[in-house]
């Protein structure tokens, strides 16, 4: 997590909030990539905008851009100024630092300058709100930052850090004076630059923004001079490093300028706070356009829209709120970086949340949370919180769960036809008509296993309630008439017909990847159904179970793995489904099959049920065996050898694990399923995550390390593991890694949770549920529930290493407890502070 030299060069860190666009900064410091107008914007710059600092000291001015060593191509970037040398908006043709240290632990990035010939220490710290729960706080259009100067002379030195930013917004535009005042007092607690557009403020490309710092009299350059040429940085470039001030202009070049200056004695430190917020509140569906009557955009406002009314309320809250916001960001920080977890599944966990900050996200009118796979380079990439990705990211469900309910009430509502078909991308805006493709199997029993995790995480059974009739139709349209891909036509609770997925093809016959999707789904919804009284349901999704699991486990392990049964030499099977394409008539082979393959998914599903409490899909021996058998065949120590035609996230001597293996003995089709030989990282994570779950620790850390060893800066941005596009959600998988490491349980609807680390003594890690997150602390002698925001209705804490605890603390009271199998239960009590239970040395 800390980088240096050419490891800076690929490095992005989104600023931003949850839905609300980002702002990236790179590794050498310079800001990039702003995607802040409702859509990606990968490579961008706002003109010349920068961090400065310069210190005058004996009637010498030194002035640095707060940027390091330009680490890209020196011949200029294709598509742009190649034959033209690095673009001059990086900054990199300045006065700057010679190398940066950048260390990046999410919500944080943290930027140390060497060598600059600089009479004092520079150093930045950005981030933007993140706090578990609070989705309001955490989604937010502002990036934060905190520059630190230490001077490390022998005398006083008179310090200045100027933040110059162009107006971003698009046809005529204002900068203007910001200040910003406490209502109460009428006292000025903080000032910069406003910038305007001249659009409708109904207009699609209305936007504003705001650069204050918090200081009422930081001197504030609205305009820099307007000329031809380079004459607006040029000038700017000869007031600054004069050490002398900035000139006011009332118009001019678009960019302004926000000054700090100050004294500092020998030793002192100083910290000046800038925060950068954006505003562009109306949005269209720009990747699929729907016009209205009178041949206009449909629009929508972005969410925090309906919280804010312009940039500078948006500045004014987080200058005014900002020791809050960074005392409760901190402690996310620290609860999540303490934690025993390897570095690596730490690194992996915490650096995949950027998606959230990223233009892959966005929240609707209402709050409602939506997403689109990854993204392109100008636009998302595959719309429509595609549930056969989404099902991978568990992030969002345990740290903002409120907002992956959403999802589910979403896609219930929208998505959801009358015979159970669900539409496996939601459509903007919402309400627009059915496209007629196909359900996608493991997206749609996902929505059923996922309904399970959000009434367990919430304890929302009034919830669960409103959305269960759905939740029957999804689950039962794998045997409705009405289904043409007939997936259990025959009720015997086997998937034998045409099964869409994740890898964008289809399967025919079973297979343990999509049978086990179909049995957990099975066994949640049975679980559900008895919750709600619908017995009659709930014994036939519990007879389909109970006969596709054993059918599973008899039929489709071959002795070293699980796999897929088909002939694929059958042409009656693509003939009985009108898919004549997916038939090689040169090889006489069904093209896109697993069949003996070693699928990295082929237990996917039991990856889910470990998380969830769903218990044993495949039975134990079985599993273990495979997950050997995929360490030996999928996972590949180096890709020098392999030959891969597919996208290329493994290289050279990289390791990685494969989509599909095809070890000695099995047969691989001539066209196999699609991406098999890839190397896709939310895969990766969940095969490593049912390693840990299957006791398999240095396994699962090796496939882990295999991933973020691949993302060390120099090739690729450890902030942005890649898929189909940047920042994509699947990656989110690693999250999951930490409640399988503390062997974490829950179901608030009976008040129960519990932990049991996969790896003996002394254990931390963080938690997070519907109503309260905190950490979780085992020592020789206790077990702590720490609870750092929010409440837990509790009356049952399994702790199973327990073998007689003496004591049960609540809130520091000791409360009345028996022991039972591992778990002691007390009267239900709400939470505010901690469960402790002492036990003698163990």
């Amino acid at each position: 997590m800390v980088y240096t030299k050419e490891q800076l060069r690929e490095i992005c860190f989104p600023l931003g909030g949850i839905g609300a666009g980002c702002i990236g900064l790179a590794g050498n410091g310079r800001l990039k990539d702003f995607e802040i107008f409702d859509r990606p914007d990968k490579g961008s710059m706002n003109g010349y905008t920068h961090i400065a600092v310069r210190a005058v000291k004996g009637g010498e001015c030194v002035a640095r851009v707060l940027n390091s060593d330009l680490q890209d191509s020196r011949m200029g970037q294709y598509g742009q100024s190649y034959g033209y040398g690095p673009d001059s908006r990086t900054m990199a043709g300045f006065p700057h630092f010679e190398n940066a240290v950048f260390r990046g632990e999410f919500p944080y990035a943290f930027v140390s300058f060497e060598n600059g010939g600089f009479p004092g220490e520079a150093g930045l710290k950005a981030f933007s709100p993140f706090i578990p729960l609070d989705d309001h706080d955490s989604s937010l259009p502002a990036a934060l930052f905190a520059v630190r100067i230490v001077n490390t002379e022998s005398e006083p030195v008179r310090y200045a850090v100027a933040f110059s930013c162009k107006n971003p917004c698009a046809g005529d535009t204002v900068n203007a004076l910001a200040e910003l005042g406490d209502s109460r007092t009428n006292e000025m607690f903080a000032s910069g630059a406003a910038f305007y557009c001249e659009a409708d403020k109904s207009s699609p490309d209305y936007a504003e923004m705001a650069l204050v710092t918090d200081d009422p009299s930081a001197r504030v350059q609205r305009y820099w001079y307007k000329g031809g040429w380079k004459d607006s940085i040029a000038t700017f470039w000869n007031e600054f490093s004069s050490g002398g001030p900035l000139r006011d202009r009332e118009e001019g070049d678009p960019h302004a300028t926000v000054m700090r200056e100050f004294v500092l004695a020998p030793g002192e430190v100083k910290t000046v706070r800038f925060a950068l917020c954006w505003y562009h509140p109306n949005c269209v569906n720009y990747w699929n356009p729907l016009k209205d009557a009178e041949g206009r955009d449909v629009t929508w406002k972005n969410w925090y829209a309906t919280q804010f009314d312009s940039a500078l309320s948006v500045a004014d809250y987080v200058m005014w709120n900002w020791a809050d916001l960074d005392e409760r960001t901190k402690a996310f920080h620290d609860a999540l970086f303490s934690s025993s977890l390897d570095d690596a599944a730490k690194d992996a966990a915490a650096s995949s949340l950027c998606v959230l900050r990223s233009a892959t996200v966005k929240r609707l009118e209402d709050g409602s949370f939506y997403g689109f796979e990854g993204c392109n380079e100008k636009s998302g990439s595959c719309e429509g919180t595609c549930q056969h990705v989404w099902n991978y990211a568990y992030a969002l469900p345990f740290l903002f769960p409120k907002l992956e309910r959403s999802i589910r009430d979403l896609e219930f509502r929208y998505s959801t036809d009358e015979n159970g078909r669900m539409e496996f991308r939601l459509k903007l805006p919402l309400g627009r008509e059915y496209t007629p493709f196909r359900a996608c199997v493991d997206g749609q029993m996902g929505a059923v296993i996922k309904t399970w995790r959000e009434w367990k995480i919430s304890g929302d059974t009034e919830w669960l309630r409103g959305v269960f009739p759905q939740v029957k139709k999804a689950l039962e349209y794998a045997f409705h008439p009405e289904n043409p891909d007939r997936w259990d036509r025959d009720m015997d609770g086997v998937l034998e017909g045409r099964q869409h997925h994740t890898l964008d093809m289809e399967l025919f016959g079973p297979s343990s990847w999509l049978e086990g999707f179909y049995l957990a789904a099975l066994k949640a919804g049975g679980l559900m159904a008895r919750e709600l009284g619908e017995n009659e349901s709930a014994s036939r999704y519990e007879e389909l179970y109970e006969k596709g699991r054993r059918w599973t486990n008899e039929n489709l392990f071959n002795g070293r793995y699980f796999c897929q049964k088909i002939d694929l030499e059958d042409e009656r099977i693509p003939r009985l489904f009108d898919a004549m394409n997916y038939w090689n008539s040169e090889t006489g082979e069904i093209k896109y099959q697993i069949g003996e393959g070693s699928s990295i998914d082929q237990m996917c599903a039991q990856w889910h049920a470990d998380i969830l409490g769903l218990g044993r899909l495949f039975d134990k021996d079985k599993t273990d065996a495979a997950l050997r058998s995929m360490m030996t065949y999928n996972f590949m120590p180096s890709a020098r050898f392999f030959a891969n035609p597919w996208r290329l996230f493994c290289l050279n001597g990289e390791a990685g694990t494969l989509i599909c293996a095809y070890p000695p003995g099995a047969r691989k089709p001539k066209i196999p399923v699609p991406y098999c030989e890839e190397t896709m990282h939310g895969f990766e994570y969940q095969f490593a995550g049912l390693l840990l779950a299957e006791g398999f620790y240095d396994d699962a850390m090796k496939v882990v390390r295999a991933v973020r060893d691949r993302y060390d800066g120099r090739w690729r941005n450890p902030y942005n593991e890649m898929e189909c596009g940047s920042n994509y959600a699947r990656s989110m998988a690693a999250w999951a890694l930490i409640p399988i490491s503390g062997g974490f349980t829950f179901d608030l609807s009976r008040g129960e949770i519990g932990f049991d680390p996969v790896t003996p003594g002394d254990f931390s890690c963080i938690w997070s549920l519907g109503t309260g997150w905190g950490t979780y602390e085992k020592t020789e002698d206790r077990s702590s529930v720490l609870i750092s925001e929010g409440t837990l209705k509790l009356k049952k804490l399994s702790l199973p290493y327990l073998k007689k605890p003496k004591k049960l603390l609540l809130d520091g009271k000791e409360t009345p407890f028996a022991f039972e199998n591992g778990s002691l239960l007390f009267a239900e009590t709400e939470i505010r502070q901690s469960a402790v239970a002492v036990t003698e040395a163990f």
